[in-house]
């Protein structure tokens, strides 16, 4: 049978995608799955997406660090939030997180309620996740988290490298797989460049975090596929070989 990869463009539309026997990809580059890529990669036990910052709270008595993002910005009173640079291995290595941020988390929960398996990807990973997937016999779906609902530019770029990757490894593709490529292959050579037209990056100028957009566009810093086992993100097996 063979394989096909598609994109969504936006978590409101995932209803409509057959998704029970395919791999999910959760994307959201600015910034949560970068993070979530970069804190497994820095020895992070396991990261915990909830929902809601409300949600964090109920884990607080467990020694687990607490981080919440809402807007782009830390949620008053939690350890941090959304930077990779949060993530380092001095703050994570052995810990457990909590996060919730305004998209990222909200994809990985719908995702979770019918996917094969859902792991996570970023620049950060791309080469490694795109060898696992195209070592796996399954269907691909390409979750982008978008903007509260709405489509958004980084995340479709994105999608549109993996597609360029593993387009001979996949039969079938979707016309948002072939517009999310042509994307790509517009961006690039200069992402960050093509990436000051979006509007994510704009919101982030204006909070000051231009060093986080840089460092989520770099290519394969990180070999680790976190993948969502239960409710928590953890080191998919041999990924950080």
């Amino acid at each position: 049978m063979p394989k096909k990869i598609e994109v969504c463009l936006t978590p409101a539309l995932i209803d409509l995608y057959d998704i029970e026997q395919s791999i999910v990809v959760v994307i959201d580059i600015l910034r949560a799955t970068s993070s979530i890529t970069y804190g497994i990669e820095n020895g992070a036990e396991a990261i915990i997406p909830v929902a809601n910052v409300e949600d964090c709270l109920t884990f607080g008595d467990k020694g687990y660090l607490l981080a919440a993002e809402r807007n782009g910005e830390v949620v008053e009173g939690y350890d941090f939030g959304n930077s990779p640079f949060s993530y380092t291995k001095e703050k994570v290595k052995g810990k457990t997180i909590v996060l919730t941020t305004t998209n990222g988390t909200k994809a990985l929960h719908l995702a979770n309620k019918r996917a094969h398996q859902v792991i996570i990807g970023a620049f950060l990973n791309l080469d490694s996740l795109c060898h696992y997937l195209a070592s796996q016999n399954k269907n691909v779906l390409l979750l982008c988290a978008g903007w509260k609902d709405q489509f958004n530019l980084e995340d479709t770029l994105f999608a549109g490298a993996v597609v360029n990757k593993l387009r001979k490894n996949f039969e079938h593709f979707d016309d948002s797989s072939v517009a999310a490529e042509d994307l790509y292959l517009l961006a690039k050579d200069d992402l960050r460049k093509y990436l000051y037209k979006s509007s994510h990056s704009h919101r982030l100028a204006q909070l000051n975090i231009e060093e986080d957009v840089v460092f989520c566009l770099q290519l394969n810093v990180c070999k680790a596929i976190p993948v969502l086992e239960g409710e928590r993100l953890v080191a998919l097996a041999n990924s950080l070989l």
